[in-house]
């Protein structure tokens, strides 16, 4: 329960808990919440029972209070504006009539942990549940007008167990003030491009007799299919275009990348590459210009802005340095990985895999720099690495061997620090967030989004020495890094 409250607290998740007169069940479905998570904001849409009174007698809680019911699609709109106000970038919607159960927070918050910036729709499985006819319609009636409007199916579009991104909302201001509004929210979320993502969840009806509801069938239908309509005309003249526009500037991103590595990797630098080699032969002083060449390269791409729609950032301990030479590891989540770390500086060796090492496009420019190909094997590679390491330059390795498509973290091989332990050198980490969802693995479409380079403190050789062999020491760095990469994913998916 404690771990689940830091992580919704790092993660700046809250909870919006709408009410208009559900005496009897709000106090126990705020305790209930406030046993998983500690941030609680109850919205009293103008009770006239007993509510407003249980409300005020509890503590722990944020109240947004008024006197006039104004319908829930007005009570989420005032509770997602005093959750940003108070700096919450999500916010898990549950209604307070105790159908749903609080204890299942934890599963919208493991869905938002795998798909950071979507909106999480606990969907119900109604078979077997005793709901009346006409909110079994509804939901059914509601989900083949999503579908329609949108483009993309979901199991439940009534359900109120929710987690919103609540800074990536589109169309508040134009939110209808009843039901229908959940509705509207689902529909301008897909149609701005934020991903949807429906999480199974169990939930609990009273028996008819002690259920409260809300509900007007004759007018709330009424409502609802006039607003379908107006949903309907909305998405040809507006869902429509914007989805394609977003669909046509992710494959012109993806292609305007693409011809600029292809010009610049095979049209240019390879060529040159090969007639500086072949001029005079490649001296230490050329080495190292193509080393800079590289580097300089690396920075434009990244922090240059050479990826329409990714914003690079970075930061790093104090105490991290690339003045002296270290064996840097990081983890590995997509082919521009190299390119992050080669941006902080030249004096960056790495040792790479076959496919780099004799890639057709970049291979010269690679092997000419003196990157080393990991399959040679350690031994083979260690006189020259102690050679380039005395001259000052780091020895980088990707520990995990292969990239992750989940982002994870994967095993970590012992090899980098048998590497770190067999030439004398700390190693300095370097965590990458954001390179997987960029460019994911088995894929070549760039996303938008952002990538962030962490350079930790470098842990001591002695340090890694007392933690044992090294399997225990790649274990222990292992531990570190899935520490390290959580930090970093819940600062940053607040803005996703």
């Amino acid at each position: 329960m404690d771990d689940l409250k830091k992580t919704m607290s790092e993660r700046g998740i809250c909870v919006v808990i709408p009410t208009y007169n559900n005496g009897g069940t709000i106090a126990a479905v705020v305790e209930a919440t406030l046993e998983q998570c500690d941030d609680v904001i109850v919205v009293n849409d103008g009770s006239t029972d007993a509510t407003g009174a249980v409300l005020r007698a509890m503590t722990g809680i944020t109240l947004v209070d008024y006197s006039r019911n104004r319908g829930k699609g007005y009570a989420l709109k005032r509770g997602f504006a005093k959750a940003l106000e108070m700096g919450f970038a999500y916010a898990v919607t549950l209604d307070a009539d105790g159908q749903h159960y609080p204890k299942e927070i934890a599963r919208l918050v493991e869905a938002n942990i795998a798909h950071p910036g979507a909106l999480i729709v606990g969907s119900r499985d109604l078979s077997g549940i005793d709901a009346s006819g006409g909110s079994l319609f509804a939901n059914r009636f509601s989900n083949f007008w999503f579908a329609v409007q949108t483009l993309h199916p979901l199991p439940d579009t009534q359900t109120g167990f929710r987690l919103y991104p609540i800074r990536k909302l589109c169309g508040l201001s134009l939110l209808t003030s009843r039901y229908e509004a959940e509705l509207e929210l689902l529909v301008f979320s897909s149609w701005h491009g934020v991903r949807l993502v429906p999480v199974p969840v169990d939930v609990y009806y009273p028996p008819r007799e002690e259920r409260v509801s809300h509900f007007r069938p004759a007018a709330d239908f009424a409502r609802i299919s006039v607003l379908n309509t107006v949903l309907c005309f909305l998405a040809l003249l507006y869902g429509l275009p914007l989805a394609i526009a977003r669909t046509l500037f992710k494959y012109l991103r993806t292609a305007y990348a693409f011809v600029l590595f292809f010009v610049a990797s095979f049209l240019v630098v390879t060529p040159c590459v090969w007639i500086y080699k072949h001029i005079g032969g490649l001296t230490e002083k050329k080495r190292c210009r193509l080393r800079r060449l590289i580097h300089r390269t690396a920075h434009f791409v990244m922090i240059g802005h050479g990826i329409p729609g990714v914003r690079f950032t970075w930061d790093k301990d104090p105490q991290a340095s690339l003045d002296r030479p270290h064996v840097i590891i990081c983890n590995h989540q997509s082919h521009i990985d190299l390119m992050c770390l080669l941006a902080f500086s030249p004096n960056i060796i790495f040792l790479t895999n076959d496919w780099v090492w004799n890639n057709i496009f970049f291979g010269l420019l690679i092997r000419s720099a003196e990157y080393l190909p990991i399959s040679e094997g350690l031994d083979t590679l260690l006189p020259k690495l102690r050679e380039l390491t005395g001259k000052g330059y780091s020895i980088a390795v990707f520990p995990e061997g292969t990239r992750s498509a989940d982002c994870r973290i994967r095993r970590f091989h012992q090899g980098a620090f048998c590497l770190a332990d067999r030439l004398g050198l700390d190693v300095l980490p370097a965590c990458l967030y954001g390179p997987g969802k960029v460019l994911p693995k088995k894929t070549y479409v760039f996303q938008r989004g952002r990538i962030h380079l962490r350079f930790g403190a470098p842990v001591k050789l002695e340090a890694l020495r007392q933690a044992g062999d090294y399997r225990a020491q790649a274990s222990r760095m292992r531990q570190l890094y899935i520490d390290m990469y959580r930090h970093l994913a819940n600062l940053i998916e607040q803005d996703a």
